[in-house]
């Protein structure tokens, strides 16, 4: 028992999904989680409103790999291998007590790993289980899941109160796109509420499907051991096309490129997140295509699903059609930047980077001395600065690439990105410029509006840039 909280590699979102699989099977509509921050050491508790257990169902269920991996399961089955609410469980508490009701009878019973003599698995009787369980299961079926001493959410058995905060809000943020399916009730899902720490968690769906900007590929359905698995590709909207929170919220906490790749769904219950198999290595493609893979528990050898089901891996019979389905989104999503990218041609009223001239047949590119950032260091008071920085300038235009521009764009269109692919580097990169375009301008702020609304690359996203501004108190 001690050696199954090492089982998988729990935290304490992927903790709680697990037992949020099982309330799913017992066909519970609401789920209520609360992690509380004690003195002696955090309490957690989940309480659903399913179908809830008799005592022998109890019992069996706390019993140590209690179901066989290899039985046919129901098909709304999230379980496996019979150990989920113990391994996960135990893998932040060392006290684990379940009470049910089923059919208005009440059971109660627990394991304490600081007491484990001759495996005496804990019995609640009546009034303890009345004293200990909350009250709503008092008056309707369902199921209460308790953890104590919770050594695993602190340190040497200190609680402290940010440390605390942020793993309750990471794993807020994990449930809510673990299980964005349902909680959104998709796919003719039964819809699932679930409340934590009293915040109704929504779902994060990781393809932005209801922005008109987002590109859905058609699904397609493949065939493994006459088993369908569904797929289906998306491109995410350019960030100057979405608001901020939603581009930090699509990013999450590690970025486009770790969050780009598949998605792999069992039963419709996210399981892995982030990965291209090794079929093409991160960033190869844009850091905007997301590709859905949902997959029966009838596959689940196949893809070697993992006890904590927190990992998987492609089944050979798949690699071929599934990289088939990446190449040929390379073109696409190369398009979505292409699209966003400079311009070297003459706008009213618009100032670009580059310039190019056309004589005698030949074609030159240089860089616009006109462009204020330009313009602003080519005027510096020290002249020995100014004339470096011109003739930067010009050793960057005679070894400007040509050729390897023109062989790129005419063999592999789709992986040329030029441009600024995430938000947060485009307003550094916009901060980085203000002071010296506000000097350019003599300070005048309405001036300098104009000149961001009209220069680029700042005038291709005048809307961050305002907004930006209006944060700064620069209106």
């Amino acid at each position: 028992m001690t050696s199954a909280r090492s089982f998988g590699n729990y935290d304490l979102s992927s903790a709680l999904a697990d037992l949020l699989d099982n309330s799913i099977k017992a066909k519970a509509r609401s789920i209520e989680i609360k992690c509380i921050r004690k003195d002696d050491g955090p309490e957690v508790r989940i309480l659903d409103d399913g179908s809830g257990m008799s005592a022998n169902e109890l019992h069996r269920a706390m019993r140590p790999a209690s179901t066989n991996p290899d039985d046919e399961r129901a098909r709304d089955d999230l379980g496996r291998f019979g150990w989920g609410m113990k391994s996960a469980s135990l893998s932040q508490c060392r006290l684990l007590t379940v009470v049910t009701r089923h059919d208005g009878v009440l059971s109660g019973a627990s394991w304490d790993l600081d007491d484990l003599a001759d495996w005496k698995m804990g019995v609640l009787e009546p009034e303890e289980i009345k004293a200990l369980a909350d009250q709503r299961l008092l008056e309707r079926d369902g199921t209460e899941v308790i953890w104590c001493k919770c050594d695993r959410l602190s340190e040497f058995g200190q609680v402290g109160g940010k440390g605390f905060n942020d793993i309750v809000a990471h794993a807020k943020a994990q449930l809510s796109l673990i299980f964005h399916r349902y909680l959104g009730g998709e796919e003719g899902l039964r819809k699932l509420k679930v409340n934590f720490n009293g915040d109704a968690l929504k779902p994060a769906d990781p393809f932005f499907r209801h922005h008109d900007a987002t590109q859905a590929q058609p699904k397609e359905t493949l065939t493994l051991d006459g088993q369908p698995i569904e797929v289906q590709a998306f491109i995410l909207p350019h960030y100057s096309k979405i608001t901020a929170g939603e581009h930090d919220r699509l990013g999450a906490e590690e970025g486009f490129v770790r969050n780009q790749g598949f998605y792999v769904y069992r039963q419709h219950r996210l399981i892995i997140h982030g990965t291209w198999f090794r079929l093409v290595k991160h960033g190869e493609l844009s850091q905007l295509v997301r590709i859905a893979i949902n997959i029966p528990n009838s596959l689940d050898a196949m893809w070697k699903i993992t006890l904590d089901k927190a990992d998987a891996q492609l089944p050979s019979g798949l690699k071929s059609r599934l990289k088939d389905i990446v190449d040929g989104l390379k073109r696409k999503s190369g398009k979505v930047f292409q699209s966003r990218g400079g311009r070297v041609r003459n706008e009213a009223g618009k100032t670009s980077v580059w310039a190019k001239y056309v004589r005698n047949g030949e074609v030159r590119y240089y860089l616009n001395r006109e462009h204020p950032l330009i313009a602003g260091m080519l005027d510096e008071d020290d002249k020995d600065r100014a004339k470096a920085f011109a003739a930067a300038l010009g050793i960057i235009e005679d070894c400007f690439p040509v050729v390897s521009i023109g062989e790129d764009y005419s063999s592999r269109p789709e992986m040329m990105n030029q441009s600024v692919v995430d938000r947060s580097t485009f307003i550094e990169k916009l901060d980085a410029a203000l002071p010296s375009l506000l000097l350019h301008v003599g300070g005048n702020m309405k001036t300098l509006h104009e000149i961001l609304a009209s220069t680029e690359p700042w005038s291709n996203h005048a809307d961050i840039v305002l907004t930006h501004l209006k944060e700064k108190g620069w209106n």
